[in-house]
């Protein structure tokens, strides 16, 4: 099996899911030993926020990178990837331990750690898309308004309440509907076309059809197109209608509503003159007032599940 993976590197967060993730990350360090030659495995937990982007940027020496954790560790690994030269970048895994992992869900993984491990050693390497934002990489979502404020309120009730999934999820949501449901006037100008003024209560750019721990709110993505799938929520919408709309999107039946509009694009760019949104990154605070958001086709080797 180390043949196939060659020199491998685990970055863990020993943090993910409240805390599970260190005996999650020895679990599987117990099985994927006995999977690898002597001195082809090294396993590393992080210990600080950033710790694992800078593991993953200095990863050139080995030929495959797993990441152990949530979608915030995904994300600073992926970003610490894509800082290597293509030529000599590892090839990326993913072993969901966390509260949303929505990236995992794109690419096929079992949330059950038994399942995930054959899982991962029996993948083939696929080419993926991945997003680029104002110098940052994002493999999922990148998304604004009450979507993301939906992002931040379930990171700090998570901590809060140790609630995870979909009643974390749920319970922000009806927090953010009650108190975080504004109007955001923004400019839109899609692959260099003129720009246009619009007004919204969320807007999301989707590599996977997932985000907030599997609601589907692009239905119709699929990460290795070259394009990316946008879901806007035009304002105004009133409480119930914005609630039906949640609701629906859990399933990804929110299509049906006229004040939902689909996209399909490589590129965009987003620019809030006024009122600034709150906005997340694969689950990440973002900020900024000027979006220059471009679609990489296939620019990521990754690990996904026959």
């Amino acid at each position: 099996m180390s043949r196939v993976f060659g020199k491998t590197l685990m970055i863990a967060n020993p943090i993910a899911k409240n805390g599970t993730g260190k005996e999650a990350a020895y679990a599987a360090e117990k099985q994927l030993n006995s999977f690898f030659d002597a001195d082809n495995f090294t396993m590393v937990m992080t210990e600080n926020p950033g710790h694992a982007y800078e593991l993953a940027k200095k990863s050139g020496s080995y030929n495959t990178v797993i990441v152990l954790g949530g979608d915030g560790v995904v994300h600073e690994t992926a970003n610490g990837l894509m800082s290597i030269p293509e030529k000599v970048r590892p090839v990326f895994g993913v072993l969901p331990v966390g509260s949303g992992n929505d990236y995992a869900h794109t690419l096929g993984m079992s949330f059950d750690l038994d399942k995930a491990i054959p899982q991962l050693l029996n993948a083939q390497v696929k080419e993926l898309d991945i997003g680029f934002c104002n110098g940052e990489y994002f493999v999922e979502s990148l998304s604004f308004g009450l979507d993301a404020a939906i992002a931040h309120d379930s990171t700090k009730r998570r901590i809060e309440t140790g609630k995870t999934g979909n009643a974390l999820y749920f319970a922000s949501g009806l927090d953010m509907l009650t108190h975080q449901r504004h109007t955001y006037d923004y400019t839109l100008a899609i692959q260099g076309e003129p720009e246009t003024e619009h007004q919204m209560i969320m807007f999301a750019v989707q590599i996977g059809c997932t985000y907030g721990g599997g609601f589907n709110v692009c239905p119709d993505a699929i990460p290795d197109d070259g394009l990316f799938d946008i879901c806007i929520g035009h304002a105004p919408m009133g409480f119930f209608e914005a609630l039906i709309v949640f609701i629906s999107a859990k399933e990804g039946k929110h299509t049906r509503f006229k004040k939902m509009e689909f996209l399909k694009t490589d590129s965009l760019i987003l620019n809030f003159p006024h009122k600034i949104p709150p906005a997340q990154l694969d689950g990440e605070v973002f900020q900024g007032t000027k979006f220059e958001i471009k679609c990489l086709k296939k620019a990521v080797k990754v690990l996904v599940p026959h």
